[in-house]
């Protein structure tokens, strides 16, 4: 894998054609024969994207808090050496877990996710999507042991030098975007937790869809009122900043950056982020203040299997699935979830 570069510069991307020759075949492909979507149906690999020779490794990054300096490194090196190259994909997935997990990310690789590092390359050769755990660190030296075996078993992580607690996802989060930027080379980069059930062929066509605006923030968008209430679990202390209703956001535990906005997320300092104690807001309140454009796509937040869903989630009443190690086993049994075909829709 390679390691990060010393400096990066937004891009405008050059790939409309072939994301529409992609999309084109793909759609084709899938309406005539349908999606097994077990790891033998990873057959045709999409062109354009070329998966590295060797098998992909698991990465540790660095994100110092409060660092960042003008060449927009923000604080990132890669401490597994290597050709300072990055790896090109259409789409890259960093799939957000914690040391309390280990069973979400079994119940991941027992259903959508591939459990083995050749399965990994035949879903990255067959979607253009490269996929991997996003963990920070902890002073527990126990659960550091524990994740190093699962490393070493899995070889599915990447690893950021940042203390892994929920009270900051936020900063996670940007640390996440400013590692897989340096890491990958995408189209898009996508932020998805532990606990939701996805289709990764049909995200791959989302993904590979034409659009005008080199600035894009994909999701399920919502609005909705500002919780005032420190004894409720959506809290926000900075509501006297936001007023009484929240602006269109995407729901947090899946949505897609371009990469021109990652670009810019990574060209500033860190200290200059306004931070808000929910990540999906703290992710809104910078896209509001950017130039992009919000695709809202209901896909993403589907409440069960249908020929046309990416993502399924549990919403309102969790964030993701409910009781994800379960859930997700049985939709992955249903063969409307796993193996069904997808059906173009009008807008592609």
């Amino acid at each position: 894998m390679p390691s990060s570069p010393k400096s990066f510069h937004g891009r405008t991307p050059q790939l409309s054609s072939r994301r529409s020759a992609i999309l084109l075949i793909s759609s084709l492909v899938i309406a005539v024969s349908g999606f097994a979507f077990g790891i033998t149906a990873f057959l045709s690999p999409i062109s354009g994207y070329k998966c590295l020779s060797r098998p992909p490794r698991s990465i540790r990054v660095t994100w110092e808090h409060g660092g960042g300096g003008g060449d927009g490194a923000g604080g990132i090196s890669s401490g597994n050496g290597g050709s300072g190259s990055r790896h090109k994909v259409m789409g890259f997935v960093g799939i957000q877990t914690g040391f309390g997990s280990a069973g979400r990310r079994q119940a991941l690789r027992k259903t959508w996710m591939p459990s083995d590092r050749q399965g990994l390359k035949r879903v990255e050769e067959a979607t253009g999507l490269g996929f991997r755990f996003i963990i920070g660190r902890t002073n527990d030296k126990s659960k550091m042991s524990e994740l190093q075996k699962e490393v070493a078993e899995y070889d599915d992580f990447i690893q950021l030098d940042f203390e892994e607690e929920y009270s900051k996802l936020p900063y996670k989060t940007l640390a996440f975007f400013k590692a897989a930027y340096a890491l990958f080379e995408a189209d898009f980069y996508v932020k998805a937790d532990d606990d939701i059930y996805l289709r990764p062929d049909r995200l791959s066509l989302l993904i590979a869809k034409e659009r005008n605006h080199p600035q894009t923030y994909i999701g399920c968008m919502k609005k909705g009122p500002v919780i005032t209430d420190p004894k409720l679990k959506w809290y926000e202390p900075l509501s006297y900043m936001l007023g009484s209703e929240y602006f269109l956001h995407s729901y947090g535990p899946i949505y897609a950056l371009s990469a021109d906005v990652v670009a810019s997320l990574v060209a500033l300092k860190n200290d200059s982020f306004r931070m808000f104690r929910n990540e999906d807001v703290t992710i809104g309140a910078w896209m509001l203040a950017m130039n992009v454009r919000h695709e809202n796509n209901k896909e993403l937040c589907a409440s069960d299997c249908t020929p046309t869903f990416v993502a399924v989630l549990d919403i309102p009443k969790c964030s993701g699935l409910c009781d994800p190690e379960q859930k997700m086993l049985e939709l992955h049994q249903k063969e409307s979830c796993s193996k069904s075909s997808t059906l173009v829709s009008d807008d592609d």
